[in-house]
């Protein structure tokens, strides 16, 4: 089984959740890219990928989780999905900020602009559109009850009937994979 795991904004492909993911689900392969910071090149890059990988199954944290609800046609997690990343003054600051994780390209730093703001809002628009009856049934939404970070539980329902709460907060810690997400993985790919 193939899992392709979308990381949050500022963190890269080797973030630690994707590692606790491998250990936690030994039979499937978690594959976890490093995303481009512009979504005019991250979401083509991500439909590529999932194109490239056909996964079982997409699970996206915050802004991974926004943009695993766009890859139409696939069976996936939104944990915490940051649909509203342009309007989230508290962690999209205009500003230079360090990665929280290595990435393969080695940058260290990143740069969020007006521009790249402005490019994020178009992108969250349209981020709807294209929905079928397969993403319905095969979207699920995870949401931490003391995330204070981000609040788009309603937003979700608004699109599709599965979404549960947990007991964790915006970032995934091993408790919160333990309980919430991996039961979830199971219960879909049936394992």
């Amino acid at each position: 089984m193939k899992i392709l795991y979308f990381h949050g904004f500022a963190s890269s492909g080797a973030t630690g959740t994707a590692e606790n993911l491998r250990h936690m689900l030994p039979e499937c392969e978690v594959i976890s890219p490093d995303i481009p910071l512009e979504p005019t090149e991250a979401l083509p890059f991500l439909r590529q990928l999932c194109a490239e990988v056909q996964p079982d199954l997409i699970i996206g944290t915050s802004m991974g989780g926004m943009y695993a609800q766009q890859m139409f046609g696939y069976r996936k997690i939104c944990v915490n999905p940051a649909f509203n990343m342009s309007t989230m003054s508290k962690v999209f600051k205009v500003g230079e900020h360090a990665f929280l994780n290595r990435r393969k390209d080695n940058q260290k730093t990143f740069k969020v602009t007006r521009d790249l703001i402005q490019s994020f809002n178009r992108m969250e628009r349209q981020q709807f559109k294209g929905i079928t009856d397969f993403d319905r049934e095969n979207t699920y939404g995870l949401f931490g009850i003391h995330d204070t970070t981000v609040n788009t539980y309603d937003l979700f329902k608004k699109y599709y009937a599965n979404a549960s709460r947990f007991d964790g907060e915006h970032q995934l810690n091993e408790k919160a994979l333990r309980t919430a997400v991996v039961p979830l993985v199971r219960q879909i790919l049936g394992l």
